[in-house]
């Protein structure tokens, strides 16, 4: 009889091992759905690049505090962000006929050596908008390009591709 009730159990216990195996089981916490990771956007540069010309000459805080973009005269010169004229003329020596852009409390951008200026002080202008026609220096047709920060001078490369936004 002994041997009847270890085969017994022994059938029961298999049973039981293959029923349990065949069995879906339900997971004690609910599935999280699948969590997608979308990248940041691109960094939307602040600034945009004011002449299509190449750059002839960049930023050094000492002789340079802009950028010298090379051109045709007559090329366009557009606004890089959206802003207010502040200035029109050409009292500041060796900047010839310029323009500067007071775009919010913290930044201003300066468009020197226009052969012609196309907007007037306290005009409102848009990013992209054209503003000036390209002129002379001394030496060549350029423009020279500068983002102030506070007043201060600053390299402007980092914000014409998005690398800084303030």
């Amino acid at each position: 009889m002994q041997i009847q009730t270890l085969l017994f159990r022994t059938g029961v216990a298999t049973l039981m091992a293959a029923a349990l195996a065949a069995c879906d089981t339900v997971p004690l916490t609910p599935a999280r759905p699948a969590q997608t990771v979308t990248p940041p956007p691109a960094k939307q540069a602040l600034f945009i690049r004011p002449a299509s010309g190449t750059t002839i000459a960049r930023f050094d805080g000492v002789r340079n505090k802009g950028l010298d973009i090379a051109g045709n005269l007559g090329d366009p010169i557009v606004a890089s962000a959206d802003g207010r004229v502040v200035y029109v003329g050409s009292e500041l020596r060796s900047y010839g006929n310029m323009v500067i852009v007071k775009h919010n409390e913290t930044f201003l951008t300066a468009y020197a050596h226009a052969q012609t200026i196309l907007v007037k002080e306290n005009a409102v202008v848009r990013q992209g908008e054209k503003i000036a026609e390209m002129g002379r220096d001394n030496d060549r047709v350029k423009l020279h390009f500068e983002i102030r920060k506070n007043g201060t001078a600053v390299d402007p490369e980092p914000y014409l591709n998005g690398r800084l936004q303030q």
